[in-house]
């Protein structure tokens, strides 16, 4: 589905991301973890196509390395953002009708309904994007507009991020909802270790750009490198 060949990333002098190369099956679940800083984001930005990257990134045996973001969006890659960023003066229902259009070229008023129904959001169809939800409503649309352009692989950018536990869990399961109903190959950057190991079937860890471990999450979270890389002290 995926297939990133020494991605690599400079802002400057700064080596924001090092020769990062792995795959990512069709159908997968995987869970992209490290400390703050690690990379992850800009990872995400240089797949969808904000920032631009040397090396390689093929998606479903395409090179996609210097395509646009509309054009990556048309084919099947959508994302989130860590900071929800819906158009305010827009509706919620507007929200998606936007992200359709710019990510899969129609616009589909039965597959909006859809997506509001599925992600418990038809109550809040008609009200102002931002002012009016709560946090866990942000993160729903949030999901909810990347769902509308139709992708094949969608990346999540700490969509659990500021929740409480049951809410992360809540959020689980209906990602795995997400991942059955839509066939979706998923990325997701979240530092909740119980979430990852309970979500993912497999973790690939940043530090400092570089990979440093990929594996089970029950085999990263045991690396001495992994744990070094959060606390400082391969020996906690």
């Amino acid at each position: 589905m995926l297939e990133l060949d020494a991605v690599t990333v400079r802002f400057g002098g700064l080596v924001a991301l090092r020769d990062v190369t792995f795959t990512v099956a069709p159908g997968e679940i995987l869970g992209l973890v490290g400390p703050n800083g690690a990379g992850k984001t800009t990872l995400f930005n240089g797949i969808s196509g904000l920032t631009r990257v040397r090396g390689r990134i093929l998606f479903e045996g395409r090179d996609v390395t210097k395509l646009p973001l509309h054009r990556r969006a048309r084919l099947g890659i959508g994302r989130t953002f860590q900071i929800p960023q819906p158009m305010q003066h827009l509706t919620v229902r507007e929200n998606l009708a936007v992200a359709q259009v710019f990510g899969a070229g129609r616009h589909d008023p039965a597959r909006i309904e859809e997506i509001l129904s599925v992600m418990e959001l038809q109550a809040q169809g008609d009200r102002p994007a931002e002012s009016a939800l709560a946090l866990q409503e942000l993160k729903r649309l949030e999901i909810a507009k990347a769902l509308a352009t139709e992708p094949r692989l969608l990346l999540l950018d700490e969509v659990l991020a500021g929740l409480e536990s049951q809410a992360k869990r809540q959020f689980a399961a209906k990602l795995r909802e997400l991942h059955r109903r839509y066939d979706l190959t998923i990325v997701i950057v979240e530092h909740d270790i119980e979430t990852i190991s309970g979500l993912c079937s497999r973790a690939v860890v940043l530090n400092f750009g570089e990979i440093i471990a990929d594996g089970t999450p029950a085999q990263v979270f045991r690396d001495p490198r992994v744990v070094e890389s959060y606390t400082g002290t391969a020996h906690a």
